[in-house]
């Protein structure tokens, strides 16, 4: 498939800015891939399509305030620094996107509001920069000072100010192991009061880890997607959830549930070589497009993504690519709320 196979046209104004209010009050849009179905339902209709022993799959990743305003030492220059990941607790390094990128170069010094320093020592990309902060204390202090003066951050399309509430807007319930740049927003739909009827019902929730970073946002600036390559993000697979996903597995009347692309990628980079799920951390630069065989995956939960997006490639790989696109123009015809803070899609 070619990159302009995920065009589509969409009014502005069905961009998400806010989360639905209270969150499993968004809408649900429900594929039936068997029987070439769509359901026009809301989010907390979610736990009708779970039976007892389904396995559902949630990435507990936590969105940390990635983003960073400082001064250029000399010239005082302001600079914005996206923090992508942690290279090395001990010694410190960063690997971030700095803007503008022409006057950082290495050896330069990057002053913060509250004292903190960092060090350019090598550039990456043409706006990427691997950075060394200049910090005596502990690892969870400098993260205390990243918290001080970092910015939630929230995707560029919504085109508002970054606001205090977006600091708990942008997290997930499932939300534990910090290391993301971005939410996993499938997981945003779901509230204590959804979890506890799933539980009632005898689903079991488990959780991963993939750390959302830039891997997962880069643009696909090649028509010929075989030649696109994805950044690595960091994945972990506990023993008790790949257990519980071969249970699901095992089974004719279970399904293992995926709560959004980040859980799917991360289930599917855990393959063994009898196509079970193994425990398994690491790093993965899985690209999933038509026609991908997914081998774990049964059902997916995920939000509606962006044209030329990863996010919808995988998506179309697993609904089917004639049916996610009609899906997509019936969202657009009903008015469904886009993007990260938009409506849910359940595919069956």
């Amino acid at each position: 498939m070619k990159l302009s196979d995920f065009e589509y046209d969409y009014p502005r104004d069905l961009i998400a800015k806010y989360p639905a209010e209270p969150r499993d009050s968004a809408r649900l849009m429900v594929l039936n891939r068997a029987e070439q179905s769509i359901e026009h339902k809301s989010f907390t209709d979610i736990v009708d399509y779970f039976s007892k022993g389904d396995v559902l799959v949630a990435n507990n990743t936590k969105v940390f305030p990635a983003r960073l305003f400082g001064n250029k030492e000399k010239t005082g220059a302001r600079i914005e620094v996206f923090l992508l990941r942690e290279l090395n607790p001990e010694s410190r390094l960063w690997d971030v996107i700095v803007d503008p990128a022409r006057k950082i170069r290495i050896g330069n010094k990057l002053y913060f509001e509250n004292g903190l320093i960092a060090e350019v020592i090598d550039n990456t990309t043409s706006r990427g920069r691997t950075i060394r902060f200049v910090f005596e204390g502990g690892n969870e202090e400098l993260y205390d000072k990243i918290d001080e003066i970092g910015q939630t951050p929230i995707p560029p399309y919504l085109k508002r100010d970054v606001e205090p509430e977006d600091r708990e807007r942008y997290q997930t319930i499932f939300a534990e192991e910090r290391g993301a740049v971005a939410a996993p927003t499938a997981g945003l739909h779901f509230t204590p009061e959804i979890l506890a009827q799933l539980a009632k019902k005898g689903v079991e929730t488990l959780s991963v880890t993939l750390h959302i970073g830039l891997g997962t946002f880069r643009p696909v600036e090649v028509e010929d997607l075989t030649k696109h390559r994805m950044d690595s993000e960091y994945f972990h697979i506990p023993p008790e959830t790949a257990e519980a996903i071969n249970r699901a597995l095992q089974s004719p009347d279970n399904s293992v549930m995926a709560v959004g692309t980040t859980v799917v990628r991360a289930i599917e980079s855990s393959l063994s070589a009898a196509y079970t799920s193994k425990a398994k951390m690491g790093w993965t630069d899985k690209f999933i497009y038509p026609e991908y065989e997914f081998r774990i995956t049964e059902r997916m939960i995920t939000n509606f993504h962006m044209p030329h997006s990863t996010l919808l490639m995988l998506v179309a790989a697993f609904g089917g690519y004639d049916f996610i696109m009609e899906a997509y123009r019936e969202a657009i015809k009903e008015k469904y709320r886009l993007f990260s803070f938009g409506d849910a899609m359940l595919i069956l």
